[in-house]
């Protein structure tokens, strides 16, 4: 009787437990399984193909990486007989479900894929990168969420959201939440409102784009608060397109400065309309080209100083020049303007023509050093390292022409020979000399901004020709001979000519300035700031 009541009680025991069993979830259940993913992806139907990619990616599987890249380029292959998937590395198969070698390609196709696909990977993939230890892999995972937003990766983008610590990984992450909150309509309408305010704030084109997308909504408060957010970012994005345009203007008028800044001091103390002077900047350009092809050839670890090495060499080179030219031609036509013009224009065609027998009349490569290239953002500002590289060295130019022209002998000199001539040479300054090395001054200054140039246009005979036109436009706008003017003149142009170009052209914007630098200097004669003294002014 005992044995027959410990039977019942243990056959009562071993219901109960498969009963509780039974009513349990196994491990894992919360998870897709693999097979169903695999299953999905091995079809001709680009639904399936969708549902397997999501399926994968919330299975925890890890191969899920390795299969979704295979896909995404084109190297998952599936046999609609027993729906084997491979992945194809070369001419080698491999199960995409084990990783084992496979002996053939009988009867195997590749999986379809559509830009639907292609989005679902990127979200896929973006996904199981959201847990990455990595901060740049995780942004970078979030915002492939953010574009694709599906709103599968939801549970996994909480889960990333619940970790994360990087402020800004975790704002490019709430963005894509509130993307993919928006592209289900399911979604409560208090959530959608706070993704709405969460779009509003990343304020770029692809959250314009989901936002006009709502205008549609079915919740009015949802489209009111869309249209609020659309009219901001509109007036945002208007205001940054005006600052690029500035900064835009501010990196031309640098180029204008480099190649003016020289052009100032010839022009203003020796009063010499030098038609050569593009030519100047032309040998700068064809240096740096030099000085680059003997580093290739002898010592390619230096390329990244082959700028810094040009910089005096370019000095040199075009100084020397310079300074024979005026030793030569120039000196012997002081106070006869117009042959002074023709005869330095011959130069300049005789310095094209040379170059054109060394060089040839194609383009020479420069290339750019690492720290040029490339671009950031900046408060929405995209800015390249280049552009900024050569607006950092005009002004560095300009301010160590100001420092030899106020701080040194020479500078005194120059500055008494601009202001009044003979008083200078009755003091005993040698003012042919002063010319001489003054246009060696300017012409090294033209050369070390064929450096600069070198890395934004094209290196030919034909390269100062661009520039020569707006260097005496900048120089006379700004006052003959004043640095400040020249500084203040060349922005000035510079951004005015980038405000101008949406509206009119480029070749009707540059036309409109040119006349109102001619009425200009009907009012203004001597330019924006000009120079002070007695001969000057006579």
């Amino acid at each position: 009787m005992r044995r027959c009541l410990v039977l019942l009680i243990a056959a009562c025991c071993a219901a109960w437990s498969l009963a509780a069993a039974a009513q349990s979830p196994p491990a894992g259940a919360g998870q897709p399984s693999p097979e169903a993913a695999y299953a999905r992806l091995a079809s001709d139907s680009y639904g399936d193909i969708e549902a397997g990619i999501a399926l994968l990616a919330a299975s925890g599987d890890p191969r899920a990486g390795a299969v979704l890249r295979a896909l995404a380029d084109n190297r998952l292959l599936f046999r609609p007989d027993d729906r084997l998937l491979a992945i194809r590395d070369g001419a080698a198969l491999t199960d995409a479900r084990t990783g084992a070698a496979l002996p053939g390609a009988d009867g195997l196709k590749p999986v379809r894929l559509n830009n639907r696909v292609r989005r679902a990977i990127d979200a896929a993939q973006g996904s199981l990168n959201l847990l990455a230890p990595d901060a740049g892999t995780r942004r970078v995972a979030a915002d492939a969420v953010f574009k694709a937003r599906d709103t599968a990766v939801l549970p996994a983008l909480d889960a990333a959201l619940a970790r994360e610590s990087d402020a800004g990984v975790k704002r490019t992450m709430q963005e894509a939440r509130a993307a993919a909150l928006l592209a289900s309509p399911g979604t409560p309408e208090g959530e959608r409102l706070g993704a709405v305010s969460v779009l509003q704030a990343r304020g770029d084109s692809e959250a314009l784009a989901i936002l006009r997308g709502l205008s549609a909504d079915p919740a009015a408060s949802v489209r009111d608060a869309a249209a609020r957010g659309v009219t901001g970012i509109e007036t945002r994005m208007a205001l940054m397109a005006n600052v690029q345009n500035a900064w835009y203007g501010v990196s031309l008028g640098s180029v204008l400065l480099l190649a003016a800044i020289g052009l100032a001091i010839t022009f203003g103390v020796m009063g010499i309309i030098n038609m050569a002077h593009g030519e100047m900047v032309m040998l700068g350009a064809y240096t740096t080209y030099l000085v680059q092809e003997l580093i290739r050839q002898n010592a390619p670890a230096l390329f990244g100083w082959s700028l810094p090495i040009a910089i005096p060499l370019a000095f040199l080179v075009a100084g020397a020049v310079g300074i024979l030219i005026e030793r030569v031609v120039i000196r012997h036509l002081y106070g006869r303007p117009l042959e002074t013009l023709l005869a330095t224009w011959g130069i300049s065609l005789i310095l094209q023509q040379a170059v054109r027998s060394v060089f040839g009349p194609s383009n020479r490569e420069v290339g750019a050093p690492s720290y040029m290239a490339g671009a950031f953002d900046l408060f929405g500002l995209s800015i390249t390292w280049g552009r900024l590289w050569i607006v950092v060295f005009a002004l560095a130019v300009f301010l160590a022409l100001n420092l030899i022209l106020k701080a040194t002998s020479f500078g005194l000199k120059t500055r008494a020979v601009t202001q009044n001539r003979r008083m200078a040479s009755a003091m005993g300054i040698r003012t042919p000399w002063i010319d001489a090395f003054t246009f060696g001054l300017g012409s090294g200054i033209a050369g070390v901004a064929g450096v600069a140039l070198s890395q934004i246009d094209n290196v030919s005979p034909n390269l100062g020709q661009g520039y020569i036109i707006d260097s005496f436009l900048v120089v006379v706008f700004g006052g003959v001979g004043n640095l400040w003017g020249t500084l203040v003149a060349a922005l000035t142009l510079g951004v005015a000519n980038k405000f101008l170009e949406p509206y009119a052209g480029a070749v009707l914007g540059k036309i409109l300035l040119l006349v109102f630098i001619i009425l200009f200097i009907q009012k203004r004669p001597r330019g924006l700031f000009a120079l002070k003294g007695r001969a000057v002014e006579a």
